[in-house]
């Protein structure tokens, strides 16, 4: 996806109706679930005197000033003087705290893959040859480090990629497996929204899917989180990251051991790729 205006982004407009169709319906299928599982736990809780409560929604939308956030870190305050925290997430590396590396610390190859959350064709690429590249981590044939843009919010209006990046951010606090599956769910087909609904910027729908997630379904670490804008400072510095590498133009880019690669369409391909640029 460029980061540039395109032909997808004027026709916004014409698929908004669409678009928000097929939100209230996603939305209802996983209130669906969750009131079943509900069920199930309240059941438990009674039988056992504990008192067990699927996580709690929140009040609905994003709860994070976000032009807030930017004045913050334009201003470089911090300490006691900071509105929003400034700390990066655990599992988080790097001098800047901006590294989000999963796979094997001294790995001889690694894969940079730059992607932003709204982006349609990070989710297709993630559904296409995710479990692929998952695999390759699994084998030790390279590292994985994720570069996460923001531009989708400027180009369509919203705050879903900011919203979403904060959530992942609240993932990665809580482990690296977490930041995966979570990172895995937001762009699999069940949950990613078109490009044009700003579903991500729904704390409630995030919440919703981190049900999905095993160690972060009833977080409550996860949950105060998203709602408390914990990683949103992190989340605008990783976006600052993204805008500054100008051999980046679209999403989703890859790059493997520094030189950018054509975007593999298929597993196939995507392991051709590692194979022929890979060094021993």
């Amino acid at each position: 996806m460029s980061k540039r205006n395109s032909a997808e982004a004027k026709r916004a407009a014409r698929e908004r109706l669409r678009a928000e169709r097929e939100r209230q319906e996603k939305k209802a299928r996983l209130r669906r679930r969750l009131v079943v599982g509900g069920v199930a736990v309240a059941i438990l809780g009674a039988a056992g005197g504990i008192g067990v409560s699927v996580a709690s929604m929140g009040g609905g939308g994003d709860n994070t000033d976000w032009g807030a956030v930017r004045s913050q870190l334009e201003d470089g305050a911090g300490g006691e003087q900071a509105e929003f925290a400034t700390a990066a997430p655990a599992n988080a590396t790097g001098d800047d705290g901006l590294t989000v590396r999963i796979g094997d610390e001294d790995a001889a190859n690694t894969l940079t893959l730059y992607e932003d959350p709204r982006c349609p064709a990070c989710a297709a690429f993630e559904q296409g040859t995710g479990e692929t590249v998952r695999q390759g981590v699994e084998n030790g044939d390279y590292a994985v480090e994720y570069v996460f843009g923001t531009f989708l919010d400027d180009r369509l209006t919203g705050s879903g990629s900011k919203n979403a990046l904060n959530a992942l951010g609240a993932a990665l606090d809580v482990s690296p497996e977490a930041f995966v599956a979570y990172h895995d769910a937001l762009y699999s087909a069940e949950f990613h929204p078109e490009e044009s609904s700003d579903e991500f910027a729904d704390d409630d729908y995030l919440l919703e899917l981190a049900q999905s997630v095993p160690e972060l379904a009833d977080n409550q670490q996860f949950e105060d989180a998203i709602q408390n804008s914990t990683f949103a400072v992190w989340a605008l510095q990783m976006s600052d990251k993204f805008n500054a590498d100008e051999e980046v133009t679209g999403t989703p880019t890859l790059k493997f051991n520094g030189e950018v690669v054509d975007t593999p369409q298929t597993p196939e391909d995507f392991t051709a790729m590692v194979e022929a640029n890979s060094v021993d």
